[in-house]
């Protein structure tokens, strides 16, 4: 098949890129070749390719500064998945829009989970633009899937995993103040991507969670990461309202991913066993990354 994936750059897009390519055509395009924000843009990138399907990984994922940047959030959120769900059915091909677990409140008592049929209550902007980019895609899209994830980390690009680590690294005399009362399960881009590979030519549509087996909270699961990692590390726990943000995050992100299960088709395993695996084949990479941040900003570790 020919696949466009719109955010290559990203960690979901980098892997989708990488590990798609091994069963088909392939073709990467991210901000500024495309701007999904302007259908001007959508238009012309489309107007000579034909794809089979379109992967959007694209969004305004600053969560804090959606709060004020309102109409760039919403462009690209919410405006964007509209014009690629337009240009979509104009093709004949099928969209699969990566959306969040933002678009929940997280009000429900962890760890009962959130089902594909439970509404919608966002309490951030972000969670409120990217519920508006659903609605558009279920709006004006033909055949689609919108795919909820969260707690995403990877090899490529910034993460909270690897945002722990260098922290520990460089600042080892350091006590970590991290959140234990937030609740969602870590979720290997690796594993997402194959995922959607997984699905890719199945009849599956609408909207389908995607998220790794079991749930933590954040401070749970940044000692399980650098336990594995071998490093080590001062950290103590702290509520939410000890560590305040612009934009409210939801308690509870956990996730079923019931239409996938109904389907027999996911293939998501505990959170802690991809950790396992992350860490096993990345281990040294990682931490070169992390030291090599050390040796060029050997006082402040940023």
């Amino acid at each position: 098949m020919k696949i466009v994936i719109i955010g290559d750059k990203g960690q979901l897009g980098t892997d989708c890129r990488t590990l798609l390519s091994e069963d088909h055509e392939v073709m990467g395009c991210d901000f500024p070749h495309i701007d999904i924000g302007s259908r001007s843009s959508v238009d012309a990138f489309f107007h000579d390719i034909h794809p089979d399907i379109i992967i959007n990984c694209a969004a305004f994922t600053a969560v804090d500064i959606c709060e004020t940047e309102l109409q760039l959030s919403w462009q690209v959120n919410a405006q964007g998945p509209k014009y690629l769900a337009k240009a979509g059915r104009r093709l004949g091909c099928k969209l699969i829009h990566i959306s969040t677990d933002y678009i929940f409140d997280g009000f429900r008592p962890a760890p009962t989970p959130y089902l594909e049929s439970d509404p919608a209550n966002p309490i951030s902007q972000y969670g409120k633009s990217k519920l508006a980019g659903e609605e558009a895609v279920q709006q004006y899209a033909g055949d689609h899937i919108i795919l909820r994830t969260a707690w995403l980390y990877s090899l490529s690009g910034p993460n909270f995993l690897k945002t722990m680590l260098k922290l520990a690294v460089t600042r080892p005399e350091q006590e970590l103040k991290v959140v234990n009362d937030q609740y969602g399960a870590l979720t290997w881009s690796r594993t997402l991507t194959e995922q959607i590979r997984r699905i890719l030519d199945t009849d599956i549509n609408g909207i389908v969670h995607a998220t790794s087996e079991g749930h933590s909270s954040w401070y749970e699961g940044a000692r399980y990461f650098l336990d594995a990692m071998g490093v080590p590390y001062k950290m103590r726990p702290c509520t939410s309202s000890e560590y305040p943000t612009p934009a409210a995050r939801p308690a509870n992100s956990i996730l079923e991913n019931k239409v996938l299960k109904d389907a027999g088709l996911s293939i998501f395993t505990n959170w802690q066993e991809d950790i396992d695996i992350f860490v096993a084949d990345n281990k040294e990479q990682l931490l070169a990354e992390a030291l090599e941040n050390r040796k060029n900003n050997p006082l402040t570790g940023n």
